[in-house]
């Protein structure tokens, strides 16, 4: 296991990491985890509730080892091939991999090799597919259902019309084993649309564990908004930005769609 102390950086690493990256990941990691209690703090929950799910898209493989290094191992990636190169390169870290972003169905052979979580499940095609794969590999998978609550073009996941017959179906892949609801909020500066996404997604969640038990959690929240998200029940945030600095891609290289506008600007509501 290679847990490097350092690591020699390019300079448009240095810019964007710092010159010393672990010691920056623990401070930014320590702030995190202090606004998240204190969010609960507010709302009467317990911290112990809320899970941080750090997304580490677009940092690099060589500069993950320190960010493990800084008590980080949790990894969750958007995009499929990017999280395959990392695993392939961490192969000796014990890093817990989350795969949170839209999931081709001729991808999912790669992602049942290493992921532990899947937060993306939104259709009952890829449901198929993965219990298949997931049989052949005889192991199983915990999955989150994406609901698109803000009715955003950009965005993936059921209309929250279809969410309750869609979780109906859900016994029928016994290798997936649900664990809640996944949102993305609407990309706004404006606290009450977005806090309205979680709102939605919570009262789906109460509605579908009736339905089924084991679908208690809600995944929701990033960077600029998981202390709205966890007013609203929130137990799963889903935080990069705010621990490894900001990312020299736009949104839109994830988000698919995504156009910033004047009701984008001013808001950091991404992961």
């Amino acid at each position: 296991m290679n847990i490097p102390d350092a690591i020699d950086l390019a300079p448009e690493e240095v810019a964007r990491f710092g010159g010393d990256p672990a010691t920056s990941f623990a401070a930014n990691l320590k702030m995190v985890l202090e606004r998240i209690a204190s969010a609960c703090d507010r709302c009467g929950r317990s911290a112990d509730d809320v899970r941080l799910l750090p997304v580490t898209k677009t940092v690099p493989a060589d500069v993950l080892r320190l960010a493990y290094a800084a008590g980080i191992t949790d990894f969750a990636e958007n995009k499929l091939q990017e999280a395959r190169d990392k695993y392939a390169s961490l192969g000796d870290l014990p890093i817990r991999w989350s795969i949170i972003g839209h999931l081709q169905t001729n991808k999912v052979k790669y992602l049942v090799r290493f992921a532990s979580e899947f937060h993306a499940l939104d259709s009952l095609r890829l449901a198929a597919e993965l219990n298949r794969r997931l049989d052949a590999e005889g192991r199983d998978l915990d999955v989150f259902v994406q609901v698109n609550s803000s009715g955003e073009a950009s965005k993936y996941g059921l209309h929250p019309d279809d969410v309750i017959a869609f979780i109906e179906r859900l016994p029928e892949f016994p290798r997936l084993k649900p664990r809640g609801l996944m949102t993305l909020a609407i990309f706004s500066a404006d606290t009450e649309r977005v806090r309205g996404c979680f709102r939605l997604l919570r009262d789906l969640r109460d509605r579908a564990v009736s339905i089924h038990p084991g679908l208690t959690q809600l995944s929701m929240g990033m960077s600029g908004d998981f202390e709205v998200a966890i007013e609203e029940g929130a137990n799963v945030v889903r935080v990069g930005q705010a621990i490894f600095g900001a990312r020299p891609t736009s949104d839109a290289f994830y988000w698919p769609g995504l156009i910033p506008g004047p009701d984008r600007a001013g808001s950091d509501n991404n992961a």
